[in-house]
């Protein structure tokens, strides 16, 4: 993972040194969601996962009210971002025990991309979702938060077709 998206890459620094960015995101819950859950923010900074913890003033625009952040920031207080992180850090395990499981999700899907997302649409989808259908809509990686109504939309108009076929 490091070869191909580099040392200072979030997923591969939470790797090469266990428990550091741990303690950063653990001193500063408030300040790290309040610069994380932002929209139009440019691309090179927003994964710039320690730089968010740090940064005194956020970049972009919110996605979410200060009363719906602060729940996010009370259960973070509450349990500490070492749980979330250590799903990273068990990728490659999670991989080695799913070696063996088949790759194709047979059951109708919906895949919701937000075209401003940092994250590139996965151009193979429908090689391992045969069945999936694809909404995009004009928003960054919080798909939910900044378009709640249209998310809610999407799935339903899907959820709708589903039950007619």
């Amino acid at each position: 993972m490091e070869e191909l998206l580099g040392s200072d890459y979030y997923m591969v620094h939470f790797n090469r040194q266990p428990g550091v960015a741990d303690t950063v995101l653990d001193e500063n819950p408030s300040q790290f969601l309040r610069n994380l859950f932002r929209k139009n923010v440019p691309p090179e900074l927003s994964l710039d996962v320690l730089n968010l913890a740090k940064a005194k003033a956020p970049l972009g625009e919110p996605i979410m009210s200060d009363s719906e952040l602060a729940v996010f920031v009370s259960s973070f207080k509450a349990t500490g971002f070492t749980s979330s992180i250590n799903w990273y850090r068990n990728l490659d395990r999670n991989w080695y025990i799913l070696a063996d499981a088949n790759p194709i999700i047979k059951q109708p899907a919906l895949m919701i991309y937000g075209d401003r997302d940092v994250i590139p649409k996965f151009e193979r989808l429908s090689e391992f979702v045969p069945n999936v259908d694809e909404v995009n809509l004009d928003c960054g990686h919080w798909i939910q938060q900044e378009m709640p109504e249209e998310t809610n939309q999407a799935i339903m108009k899907w959820l709708e077709q589903q039950a007619t076929a």
